[in-house]
């Protein structure tokens, strides 16, 4: 499976270019879409879950045109949006059923199967009969991957799953997404560099609604080997390295770590570090703005 996005572009009534010629190819696993907040990570799955309009550009999922084809599109589309709304009053299996109903799945034995499958698969099968209103944060999100998995999609989008999760659920739901990604092609838009580290084979990083990078995080990582220098100092004594290149702070036992990109070591008391995904992330972004 191979989805393809061309010169995809996207401009608000009010001026914002949300997307610049966005240009990727994700393949089977999970893809992760990295970028900071106003980014264009959300137009971007929007569009490709077919809720809103491109200016121009295309986007092909093997041989299917995802911005022509909208109705084809979403019978092999699994969506989980940051947020979305829940019936308060009403129980997951109860509203898993509809949702099945909906998407086209008429013979009511196969639907209570289907029902059944995806509350074990996310771990609600004990709650299946609670009202949602009564759901922590991390089961709404399983619910949500619940219900974006009916008629087993081909393509799943889910944008920024994990956040505000507690590290328990977060790691549930790692798992989740690591088990479904395994055979379809899911896209994880998120601001959380850890997730991406942690669950994707390709990931891209996006600002300003251009995409600055694409790749495997490990050969990533890999570009920046023996470029990446480490120093702590005094929290006052920051502004002494602004003719350096900072591409981050980090608070660490009550001094700053700053971490700079140089060719060679510094001096200085600099040093040598070995490079990680944060590392790429923030030098790229710091090189965008």
């Amino acid at each position: 499976m191979l989805l393809k996005i061309q010169n995809l572009s996207k401009t608000y009534p009010n001026g914002v270019q949300a997307l610049k010629n966005v240009n990727l190819e994700i393949s089977t696993g999970m893809f992760g879409l990295v970028g900071p907040n106003g980014a264009g990570k959300s137009t971007l799955m929007r569009t490709l879950a077919t809720l809103q309009e491109a200016d121009n550009g295309s986007v092909s999922f093997d041989n299917l045109d995802m911005l022509h084809n909208k109705p084809e599109v979403r019978k092999i589309l699994g969506y989980l949006p940051q947020e979305f709304g829940l019936y308060p009053k009403v129980t997951a299996e109860t509203l898993l059923n509809h949702i099945a109903e909906m998407k086209g799945i008429s013979q009511k034995t196969e639907r209570k199967e289907l029902v059944s499958t995806l509350l074990q698969k996310t771990n609600l099968w004990q709650h299946k009969n609670k009202n949602l209103g009564g759901f922590s944060g991390g089961m709404k999100q399983r619910f949500g991957i619940a219900q974006a998995l009916i008629g087993s999609p081909s393509l799943i989008i889910v944008d920024e799953p994990t956040a505000g999760l507690d590290p328990t659920e977060r790691n549930r739901f790692h798992n989740l997404l690591s088990e479904i990604g395994e055979n379809v092609v899911v896209i994880l838009s998120t601001h959380i560099i850890e997730d991406v580290k942690s669950l994707c084979n390709q990931m891209a990083i996006i600002n300003f609604g251009e995409v600055l990078l694409q790749g495997k995080p490990e050969e990533i990582i890999d570009t920046l080997t023996g470029k990446v220098y480490r120093k702590l100092i005094d929290k006052q004594a920051l502004e002494e390295y602004g003719t350096m290149d900072v591409i981050s702070t980090k608070l660490l036992r009550g001094k700053l770590e700053i971490t700079v990109i140089n060719e060679s070591n510094p001096g200085n008391g600099f040093n040598s570090a070995e490079p990680s995904l944060d590392d790429v992330y923030f030098s790229n972004i710091r090189n965008s703005n």
